[in-house]
């Protein structure tokens, strides 16, 4: 009686080896690209908050309409636009930060107050 494997059996668990090596690597590959995708919109929000914190820091009234710009955050180019539109109550300004690269990108909107003289 022999105690071994048959070929047929060794080929089966080769077979069933490589199917979950296939699905290991997709599922990889997969995490890697998301990884990347979630690093770069956290890049992106940065940009924006860090758009905003500059309006609220210069303490300035900017005028109403759109501004475009970029920045680069850990390497990456970024372009924004803020929209700064008037609200109902004169003492407040709606602003919108639109951070865009490649296929990511992020909005963030807040509102500023009219500095007192």
């Amino acid at each position: 009686m022999n105690k071994g494997f048959t070929l047929f059996e060794v080929l089966v668990a080769l077979a069933i080896i490589a199917i979950a090596l296939t699905a290991v690597m997709r599922a990889s590959a997969s995490a890697a690209d998301t990884a990347s995708e979630l690093r770069l919109r956290l890049l992106a929000g940065w940009v924006a908050e860090n758009r905003m914190a500059e309006l609220s820091a210069y303490q300035t009234w900017p005028a109403a309409g759109t501004i475009n710009g970029k920045e680069s955050q850990a390497g990456i180019d970024f372009s924004w636009q803020e929209k700064i539109e008037n609200t109902p109550n004169p003492l407040f300004r709606k602003v919108t930060v639109q951070v865009d690269s490649g296929d990511i990108s992020s909005r963030l909107t807040g509102y500023l107050l009219r500095p007192m003289p």
